[in-house]
């Protein structure tokens, strides 16, 4: 690990014009915020990050770890522990994706340290990304080209990629909030704006190594997911190679809101297999007053995956993330209502 330089702001704004020295939404910026530092630490170790400053905002807390489940729907504090979020009994029956989201992630000890805002801005496992000895990786070094589009990619992205980065995001918390429609809550030299989840990360667009719509020097103080008595609809499918501590292979969050003739409405967010958090909108739309059987999940699968692109050790993921879509689908409507806080 390199030399850095450290400080502990007493509070937001002081943080962010500490923290205003970084690029707009870029990977490597030469400042770093610092919250639970489960994601940022390892990669100094691995000289993938090589900050010249780290602002520590973990003394912030008081003011954002909040969760506060309400009629008009729930806001989320971006200092909360994903364990707290995780195990919140109110959180749980009413937006019980999200809950499985955090539940199926990580390991005890790293849900208990892992904050919201770091955990939806965590960066890819690409092992061409996190390892230096390759050169050629677009997020490291800018124009330096792809290492995993001609080599080992079993486990990178089929959706939203281009020629310049075929990298997986890697998270579950993003995937549920984004099929919920959340808003990210940001604080920065411009003052406090929301934007939606959906865009706060970018596509590729030849740039991956800028990976966020972020400002330079916002930080993500919180976010907020509107009331819907049908999200208790809902749930988080993860497929991975082993049962515990392991990244999806293939993920969807789904909610559902239906009737006794099929789908007024549909959510689903799918990980494990795009460049970033992705919300298959065209396959909602098709579900739409649709009874929702085996053969409708599987057309709305195929739907949501029409524009896959594979790469060779990756050719296996379309027919697994359909599915993991028609597994979601199907498992979430037979849920009952009001007993849905179990994980599956």
């Amino acid at each position: 690990m390199r030399p850095f330089g450290y400080a502990r702001p007493d509070d937001l704004m002081q943080a962010v014009h500490l923290g205003s020295a970084t690029g707009p939404g870029v990977v490597d910026a030469p400042v770093q915020y610092l919250a639970g530092g489960t994601t940022l630490i390892d990669l100094m170790k691995l000289d993938v990050l090589r900050p010249q400053r780290l602002v520590d905002i973990g003394a912030l807390a008081a003011g954002l770890e909040r969760i506060e489940v309400s009629p008009k729907g729930l806001r989320l504090g971006a200092l909360a522990k994903m364990a707290a979020v995780a195990e919140h009994p109110a959180l749980r029956r009413a937006y019980p994706v999200i809950a499985q989201s955090l539940t199926l992630a990580a390991s005890a000890q790293l849900r208990n340290m892992a904050t919201l805002g770091g955990n939806v801005l965590q960066k890819t496992r690409c092992p061409y990304y996190r390892d230096t000895s390759w050169s050629a990786c677009n997020k490291r070094s800018p124009g330096s080209g792809c290492t995993a589009i001609g080599g080992s990619n079993r486990n990178h992205a089929i959706l939203g990629v281009d020629e310049s980065c075929i990298a997986q995001y890697p998270g579950d918390f993003a995937i549920a909030l984004i099929a919920l429609d959340a808003q990210v809550e940001l604080r920065g030299l411009d003052g406090s704006r929301s934007i939606p989840l959906a865009t706060l990360h970018r596509d590729p667009q030849g740039r991956p190594d800028i990976e966020t719509n972020l400002k330079a020097g916002e930080i993500i103080v919180g976010f907020e997911v509107p009331a819907a008595a049908w999200y208790q609809r809902s749930l988080y499918v993860k497929v991975r190679d082993r049962a515990s501590y392991e990244f999806a292979r293939a993920s969807a969050a789904v909610a559902l809101d239906l009737s006794a003739d099929g789908v007024r409405e549909a959510r689903i967010g799918l990980g494990g297999m795009a460049y970033r958090p992705w919300r298959a909108l065209a396959a909602e739309r098709f579900l739409v007053d649709k009874p929702l059987t085996a053969v409708t999940a599987l057309a709305a699968a195929d739907v949501a995956l029409r524009d896959a692109r594979t790469h060779g050790g990756n050719a296996y993921k379309p027919e697994l993330a359909r599915q993991t879509i028609v597994r979601a689908l199907l498992g979430a409507k037979d849920l009952p209502i009001g007993e849905v806080d179990h994980v599956r």
